[in-house]
């Protein structure tokens, strides 16, 4: 999908504050509130957004994130959907180079993390993996996507 300028425009405005109204918007953006609303809700409708609350981990009673790093054989989608299925995994990612998927986890504290690893490896087609433990967030943005 292509998005005109104005869709993006739309979208840096809700990366800013995802809460802005829809007139302040429109307004930035040179449309009514109401053409603001229809065009919002059709870039949530094709899912080319989400609007989210993002949450500080460490606030949430979660300490300990992590990449891991997943070296697979066979067939990488079915094991992408395994991972997925898993509740402390955020983010799975099919790559290129030396490993197969990386994916994120949040968990409450290195037990938990030693947990899930175990139901990572449990998967047949996993072969290895390498944990990287985060121990501290120094960027994390949401503003890309629309230049």
């Amino acid at each position: 999908m292509v998005l005109d300028e104005i869709s993006k425009q739309i979208i840096e405005q809700l990366q800013t504050d995802g809460r802005k109204p829809y007139a302040a918007i429109g307004k930035a953006v040179g449309l009514s509130e109401a053409a603001v609303r229809q065009r919002v809700q059709r870039l949530l409708d094709l899912g080319v957004m989400q609007i989210v609350a993002v949450t500080d981990p460490l606030t949430l009673g979660f300490p300990r994130q992590a990449m891991i790093s997943i070296k697979c054989e066979g067939d990488l989608e079915s094991v992408a959907d395994e991972l997925s299925s898993i509740e402390e995994i955020d983010y799975v990612v099919l790559t290129a180079g030396s490993v197969d998927i990386m994916v994120e986890v949040v968990c409450e504290g290195d037990s938990h993390l030693l947990e899930i690893l175990g139901k990572i490896r449990a998967i047949p087609s996993v072969r290895a993996t390498e944990t990287f433990v985060y121990l501290k967030l120094h960027k994390q943005t949401y503003s890309w996507g629309t230049r």
